[in-house]
């Protein structure tokens, strides 16, 4: 007996090959968010929800607004990611305060010198030794994926987010802000210790594991993610100093 596709069928079929096509997606990006937890959070946990934000990004995809599948796909992805680790409210309330403190004193450093300020010299400003805060950099290497998550464009960095079109967002005021806020961010990755600076462009543009970048740079893991975290409250400090909380983020 013949069989006959129907229109269903077909639409199933490449539902589940744009599914398949794209997990590899999802294990890059929950295996780099995992390397900035504690080990008790569970790689096949996030790759799962991971899964989730995928198959939500297969479903809703609409390519009339001119975006790439890869990117919405991206998004949503990470999204259903940070928001089950948000849920979860894993990171100890002690972190989050070092945090906090390390933002505060990175902007009071630049205020009293006007310019970045140096390892010790923050470390000074918050009253403990360069050792000592180092281990506070290592400690809250976890809080900073969703203090500022950026994926690159040509020579600027923009929120993620801002990448996929939103209909009810586009208004020229909004994009007159995104303008605004993408000159603000490159202004302060300019500004930004060099070394900070190369970590966050292979982290962020080249796409490279903090592993792969402490194998390029010759340098430690443990001090890779010193680096970026510090770069990333650098950055956080840099931008809310400058930009109205009024406007979000």
């Amino acid at each position: 007996m013949t069989q006959f596709c129907t229109e269903n069928d077909v639409a199933n079929g490449e539902r589940e090959r744009l599914i398949l096509d794209h997990l590899p997606q999802v294990r890059l990006i929950a295996r780099r968010i995992h390397e900035r937890l504690p080990v008790t959070v569970s790689l096949d946990d996030l790759i799962s929800t991971g899964v989730l934000g995928l198959i939500s990004a297969v479903d809703h995809f609409d390519p009339s607004q001119n975006v790439k599948l890869k990117t919405y796909a991206e998004h949503k992805i990470r999204g259903a990611i940070l928001d089950s680790l948000r849920g979860m409210d894993w990171a100890p309330r002690d972190t989050r305060k070092k945090a906090k403190q390390i933002e505060a004193a990175i902007a009071q450093v630049e205020q009293n010198l006007g310019r970045t300020g140096g390892e010790e010299e923050i470390a000074g400003e918050l009253g403990i030794g360069l050792e000592e805060y180092r281990d506070w950099l290592s400690d809250i290497r976890g809080l900073t994926m969703n203090s500022l998550e950026f994926g690159a464009c040509g020579e600027n960095i923009r929120n993620v987010l801002d990448i996929v079109p939103d209909t009810e967002e586009r208004s020229p005021l909004r994009l007159i802000e995104e303008s605004e806020l993408e000159s603000l961010l490159t202004e302060a990755i300019r500004k930004m210790p060099p070394v900070e600076r190369d970590v966050l462009s292979l982290y962020y543009r080249e796409e490279l594991t903090l592993r792969e970048i402490a194998q390029v740079m010759h340098v430690h893991l443990s001090r890779i993610s010193q680096l970026k975290s510090q770069g990333i409250l650098r950055l956080r400090a840099y931008v809310e100093k400058r930009w109205p909380t009024q406007r979000g983020r």
